[in-house]
């Protein structure tokens, strides 16, 4: 697990598919075309270091955490266990200053991207390649960028302090091995 100030990276969020993406904006998901071939992202902010995506404006902190899930398996007879991996996972949780319900509605009503129609995906159907989220983290020293595809929204919390500054945390998770690299890894991933 590895945690970023907001001030040390710069955060691109886009769909997995190239013709279409979403907006969230006032309780309501808009699923439109994109322009130039690239995937829309959320957030209306500015280009920031990762200058395919727009970037997720105000952000105070990310969390990247990398694991795997073993198994334990047991042979009749054998004293001996085998350890099997299941499945590795990575979740991003981006924490930013509330500013408005983009992320409520994300939630609420988008968790699993875009599908090949012209509406949020409903996660009622086996995904593929061009489904979900496309996370992009920048080190501001531009050194590399971690790319995680295939990404869908585990979570969403908002926290309220005394003061009355409020924050709110997305949480993403995929399946799919990220990449790191120089630059944005803006391929389709390859199926299985």
């Amino acid at each position: 697990m590895v945690y970023y100030l907001g001030r040390d990276v710069a955060i691109g969020l886009g769909t997995e598919n190239s013709t279409i993406g979403i907006t969230a904006a006032l309780d309501a998901v808009t699923v439109t075309a994109a322009a130039s071939g690239t995937a829309m992202a959320l957030g209306s902010g500015s280009a920031g270091l990762v200058s395919v995506w727009p970037s997720v404006d105000d952000v105070t902190g990310v969390d990247v955490g990398i694991g795997a899930m073993d198994e334990d398996i047991t042979y009749f007879g054998i004293r001996s266990v085998t350890k099997a991996e299941i499945k590795k996972e990575t979740t991003v949780s981006i924490t930013r200053k509330k500013k408005d319900s983009e992320w409520d509605t994300l939630y609420n009503d988008a968790r699993y991207g875009v599908s090949g129609t012209s509406q949020a995906w409903p996660g009622l159907e086996e995904p593929t390649a061009t489904h979900g989220y496309r996370i992009f983290i920048q080190l501001k020293s531009a050194s590399e960028v971690l790319s995680v595809p295939n990404c869908c929204v585990q979570s969403h919390t908002v926290t309220v302090n005394a003061d009355g500054v409020s924050e709110e945390t997305l949480e993403f998770m995929s399946y799919v091995t990220p990449y790191i690299a120089t630059t944005c890894v803006t391929g389709t991933t390859n199926a299985f």
